[in-house]
């Protein structure tokens, strides 16, 4: 369990770790790629290991040898595992790798833990079937554990429903490149719609084509190839939210390195929504200082920003006024129930807070201590934590889930303390 003790005069400056989200891609384009690829800065977590392993069992090498990982690739030539690759509760690998592995030979089984078999994945088995994917779910239908007969993937075109994840229209767009025929793929609902303009940007960046034709409609050109090379994982937006939102509550200054002003994620524009709140951020040449000020109560719709929800409800239960967090449904099929875990710790907390089906509606005013259960989430865990910079007596149970996105979580938060 972990102890939170307040603080007073927040001002500091901390680093911030690579994105997990980028680091996830550029790992299965780098395994993908004929040649030795180095991806500079690259987040080494749960998460990350997890697809990192299952590349190696599909025949990449793989080294995290800081401040790099070091990744030899395929060349699209894919070994089948000799047993199934296991990827406990991290949703990201499971989904784009069931559309990898559509590009091998033979039977791929992808597995997971309680929890990861009961997150969806049936939009995507669905979408990758017109393009030649052979993929089955294996006990309940549209949920983990997963079999792909990889075939190779003919191309073609493809309606991906991506109401509940972007994951899935991520996942077609990193193994496209390998089809044998261009890929267009119609979306339909997209929800968290900057997750695919990162996917876009690195696929880029990896010497792929594929664009936006419109709103609505993709297209990748192929057969094509990731090119290997040596390539830079900008400062994670998710892990500086807990920063941001640190300066927030207790009215103090932080500086974030390694986040660019330029990034296509889309948490990075939970700044703007601090900045509304009552914040001011400036900009320098290695990252963004967050100040606080006196907070006031926002509404928002949060279909694009998911992960910034726990962070951005624990900032609202310190802030005058009725805030209203909107279309964020699909966080029910996350990591945890995070609507149900958000509005339980705040309840703990004493703080009002109405939980919808999918809306949280948080009455700030002044949050007590609490024993919080982040129910196995990192998310959960991180944005309580930061409660306690606040609220005397906030403790973490199961604090090491942290670990799935943000290893080194209590050592950076440590710092905040000087």
């Amino acid at each position: 369990m972990k102890k939170i003790k307040t603080i007073d005069n927040l001002d500091v400056s901390v680093n911030i770790p690579g994105s997990k989200s980028v680091t996830h891609r550029y790992l299965i384009m780098a395994a993908l790629a004929e040649g030795r690829s180095w991806l500079r800065h690259g987040l080494w977590c749960d998460d990350t290991r997890y697809t990192a392993l299952a590349l190696e069992s599909f025949g990449a090498q793989i080294k995290h040898s800081p401040p790099a990982i070091e990744v030899i690739g395929t060349g699209g030539v894919l070994n089948c595992p000799s047993k199934p690759v296991y990827l406990e509760n991290a949703g990201t690998s499971m989904r784009l790798l069931t559309a990898v592995a559509c590009l091998g030979r033979g039977s791929f089984v992808l597995v997971g833990n309680e929890r990861m078999h009961s997150r969806p994945i049936e939009e995507l088995l669905v979408a990758l079937k017109p393009l030649g994917g052979m993929v089955e779910s294996l006990q309940e239908r549209g949920y983990p554990p997963v079999r792909i007969k990889g075939s190779g993937l003919k191309g073609g075109s493809t309606m991906v429903n991506a109401s509940r994840s972007s994951q899935f229209v991520s996942a077609i767009l990193l193994a496209a490149p390998y089809a044998s025929q261009p890929v267009e793929i119609t979306v339909q609902g997209l929800v968290s719609r900057p997750y695919v303009d990162v996917t876009l940007d690195g696929m880029s960046k990896f010497g792929a084509r594929a664009r936006w034709l419109d709103d609505e409609n993709l297209r990748v050109e192929a057969p094509g190839r990731y090119q290997a090379g040596s390539y830079d994982v900008e400062g994670d937006c998710s892990s500086a939210s807990y920063f941001w939102a640190a300066a927030a509550i207790t009215g103090g200054r932080v500086s974030t390195q390694n986040i660019l002003q330029q990034s296509r994620q889309g948490d990075l524009a939970f700044l703007d929504i601090l900045c509304q709140m009552g914040c001011r951020a400036e900009w320098h040449n290695h990252g963004v200082t967050l100040y606080g000020g006196e907070l006031r109560s926002i509404e928002v719709d949060m279909k694009d920003m998911p992960d910034m929800v726990p962070t951005l409800a624990v900032t609202a239960a310190f802030a005058q006024g009725k805030t209203i967090i909107s279309n964020v449904g699909h966080l029910r099929i996350k990591e945890s129930d995070r609507l149900r875990a958000v509005a339980e710790g705040l309840e703990k907390m004493n703080v009002q807070v109405e939980e919808k089906a999918d809306c949280l509606i948080i009455r700030g005013g002044n949050p007590r201590g609490a024993l919080i259960d982040p129910h196995n989430d990192h998310r959960i865990a991180m944005s309580f934590a930061v409660a306690g910079l606040v609220a005397k007596g906030v403790r973490i149970v199961d604090e090491m889930c942290v670990n799935k996105s943000f290893p080194q979580f209590w050592e950076t938060f440590e710092q905040l303390y000087g």
